[in-house]
């Protein structure tokens, strides 16, 4: 899909002149004549489809947060904290939903400069991911809130430390899965399928070919995989140690379910993006990881709001 309308393209192609129409459009741009030249018109259907699907699934969301929290705001049901939150919920949908396009609108431009193919911006990509994960975030937190029943926890000095510790690897776990953004969009995990070495050696020696040196980070494929490796390890011995901290402290029964799944969330995605790697990045895999990122941070959160602290 090549243009954008709210209204108007949620009613797909229905005969023959219009898919032929649509798939027209599309050949005006690089990706077809770059790397889709020999593309027939059942091939198209699918990726048409495969987008059509991903918007009417975002137009869904947004219906899902707007007209509920309208409704709930229309009968009295919101106290003023709430208000604010579902305000700043709602603009996050509409944010979103523009910033797809925005993302999207970077795979059409044509760069004659550039030798790469046809793809999406990965700093809009990462963008697209990183606003749909804080709209998650800001869901969930709100959701554990006010669904369960807040401990009444000792306010000890241990208890502080472990609060702060689980709020610092929440945020690497965010971070980690944010940096898969740049390994998608640069396809950065089809340059080194090796594991626990990058090739023959720990640290590769095409981490540092772009110039500028800060470049490297979010543009050099090499170098967004070593740091996505070592997010990676990093966040899961975090999340090995959050989890030991924990069992050092008497907590309920449900905040310690809440670090065992963390735990286990840690360690199957681990071993979900070492296949990914391994077996060059199959889609179903990699898609399951993608997903397992999410998972990963939902257990994150919900064992910080365990130890939230209670108002006075």
């Amino acid at each position: 899909m090549v243009d954008w309308h709210l209204i108007k393209e949620m009613k797909p192609p229905t005969s023959q002149e219009e898919w032929e129409a649509e798939f027209q459009k599309y050949q005006q741009f690089p990706e077809f004549k770059i790397l889709n030249h020999d593309m027939t018109l059942v091939e198209f259907k699918f990726i048409w489809y495969m987008e059509y699907s991903h918007r009417m699934w975002g137009r869904v969301v947004g219906l899902a947060y707007i007209l509920p929290a309208a409704y709930f705001w229309r009968k009295g049901w919101l106290n003023r904290g709430m208000k604010g939150r579902v305000l700043a919920l709602c603009g996050l949908v509409c944010f979103q939903g523009l910033l797809g396009w925005y993302m999207v609108k970077s795979g059409l431009e044509e760069k004659p400069d550039s030798y790469d193919i046809p793809r999406v911006s990965q700093y809009r990509l990462a963008a697209h991911l990183g606003s749909a994960l804080v709209l998650y975030c800001a869901s969930l937190w709100t959701s554990l809130s006010l669904l369960l029943p807040q401990h009444k926890l000792p306010e000890t000095r241990q208890l502080l430390w472990l609060r702060r510790f689980a709020g610092g690897t929440a945020g690497l776990v965010f971070l980690t899965a944010l940096s898969g953004a740049f390994v998608a969009g640069l396809d950065a995990g089809l340059v080194y399928n090796s594991f626990p070495k990058m090739g023959e050696s720990w640290i590769p020696e095409d981490l540092f070919t772009f110039s500028p040196i800060l470049r490297n980070v979010f543009e050099n494929p090499t170098m967004v995989q070593f740091d996505h490796r070592v997010l990676g390890i990093t966040s899961v011995t975090a999340i090995t140690v959050l989890y030991f901290l924990s069992q050092r402290i008497p907590l309920p029964r449900r905040t310690k379910t809440a670090a065992m799944t963390l735990l286990a969330l840690a360690y199957t995605q681990v071993i979900l993006g070492i296949s990914t790697l391994l077996m060059y990045v199959p889609t179903p895999l990699a898609a399951t990881h993608q997903s397992g990122s999410l998972a990963l941070l939902s257990g994150a959160l919900w064992f910080m709001n365990e130890l939230r602290r209670v108002p006075k």
